[in-house]
């Protein structure tokens, strides 16, 4: 079994990063994830691929745990791709960059820690989880055929828990300084681009923000109780003394919200998580969000409320200056689909099923099928241009544009309809197969997931 020609083409960029037969093995790892329904073990792989009864299937999972390949410069590679297919020649690019947590259990697994568990925990039941944390950083982008903006993963890291550092060498990174390095590096990669990341109040960060705001544009969420102050005034010529740093200690946010004097704006939003053509209430402005013994943060706030009082009070924060306080609410709505992509990966492409212990392994696995979401993304598009992608539809369930569920499921038909055994000799006592009996035997197939 071997994949299509047309995907191996898209997967060939990243061939120079292997020495030739590790990226002939890696391939068929590729097309075993791919094809696979359960768990996303190398075995399992093998055995979806037909492989099971090889003698040689270390070699497989050697191009994990021993083979020498950089996924640093496959992050880079891949981002480049995604940028030429999706973006074209924008010069503003929106990424999201969240983390995660990968339940795992195991002695072995030495960066294992006990971390908050977000998908099952809520505001009045705490959950606690055994796993693995990551941090992924992800471009959003709209997808014509999908009808809405994907968050697609191209960088992703292990940022293990305090814990994990007491009998190491090096201190302990907090998950704001894997973010900023993070960060940098993404600019270092695109320097002629005008880079906005989105995230949530994990990221609302004097040291964080002060580091990158001067590289790119942050917008996150901010505290109602947040220290803003108005911008120093002009200096008097001739008057002795400190330079002030700060002006005058400006009302916070949650005193904007209860005044009844505040001017607010009505404004229309196309997308607001899953409704249209949502009306908010805003109100906007410039400060320096400043502490003692801090950095300082020029930024611009923006505070949000809903008419029909359907949600909270929100505060945006933007490092941006310039940007207009619509835009900044239309970019932070774009961060929702880092969400939809970490349950995709785990309903669709076995994130927390696969059973690595050497560290090196566990680095590399969780990356690589997080990056899968982007590659299938590409292929599916391919296949679009082609009108190959199918939409499942229910009684229960109707939808007007694919979602990822298609895009995969696209994908493993056009996998299946290249196998050989479709293409073999007709001896006289064997009858071929109707078209149709076949067209649902690949529904079912496709489906399985």
């Amino acid at each position: 079994m071997t994949l299509p020609v047309e995907f191996s083409k898209q997967i060939s960029v990243f061939a120079p990063l292997f020495s030739k037969k590790v990226f002939e093995h890696a391939k068929i790892l590729i097309l075993g994830c791919v094809l696979s329904v359960g768990k996303r073990t190398v075995c399992g792989c093998l055995k979806t691929v037909g492989l099971g009864s090889i003698k040689g299937f270390h070699k497989y999972h050697r191009v994990l745990s021993l083979a020498k390949w950089s996924a640093y410069k496959a992050s880079s590679l891949l981002l480049k791709v995604l940028i030429n297919t999706f973006c074209g020649d924008e010069k503003t690019l929106v990424f999201g960059i969240d983390e995660t947590l990968e339940r795992r259990w195991g002695r072995k697994i030495a960066a294992r820690g006990i971390y908050r568990d977000s998908v099952r925990s809520s505001r009045s039941h705490f959950v606690k989880c055994s796993g693995l944390r990551w941090m992924c950083l992800m471009l959003l982008s709209p997808i014509p055929w999908a009808g809405r903006i994907w968050a697609l993963p191209f960088l992703t890291v292990l940022a293990p828990s305090e814990r994990y550092y007491e009998n190491l060498v090096r201190s302990h990174k907090k998950l704001t300084d894997w973010a900023r390095q993070m960060i940098l590096q993404l600019h270092r990669w695109l320097p002629k681009h005008q880079i906005i990341i989105v995230a949530d109040s994990s990221y609302c960060c004097y040291e964080l923000l002060d580091a990158v705001r001067t590289k790119v544009c942050m917008i996150t969420r901010l505290r109602l109780d947040a220290r803003l102050f108005d911008f120093p005034p002009p200096r008097p010529k001739g008057k002795p003394g400190r330079k002030p740093i700060v002006g005058l200690r400006q009302p916070t946010l949650l005193q904007r919200l209860e005044d009844p004097k505040s001017k607010w704006k009505t404004i229309t939003i196309s997308e607001w998580y899953g409704q249209k053509d949502k009306k908010l209430q805003i109100l906007s402005g410039t400060s320096i969000w400043y502490k003692s013994g801090m950095p300082l943060v020029p930024n611009r706030w923006v505070l949000i409320k809903d008419p029909e009082a359907q949600f909270d009070p929100i505060a945006l924060l933007c490092t941006d200056l310039e940007i207009k306080a619509v835009d900044i609410i239309r970019f932070f709505v774009q961060r929702w689909a880092v969400e939809v992509t970490f349950e995709e990966l785990r309903r669709h492409l076995g994130v927390e099923s696969q059973r690595q212990w050497s560290d090196l392994a566990i680095a590399r696995t969780t990356p690589a099928l997080m990056a899968f979401f982007s590659i299938i993304t590409l292929w599916a598009d391919q296949l679009n241009a082609h009108n190959l992608i199918q939409i499942k539809t229910f009684a229960w369930y109707q939808k007007s544009h694919p979602t990822f569920s298609d895009a995969i499921a696209s994908v493993r038909r056009q996998i299946w309809l290249k196998m050989n055994f479709q293409t073999s000799g007709l001896p006289p006592d064997v009858h071929k197969l109707n078209h149709d009996f076949t067209q649902h035997l690949i529904m079912l197939i496709s489906r399985a997931a």
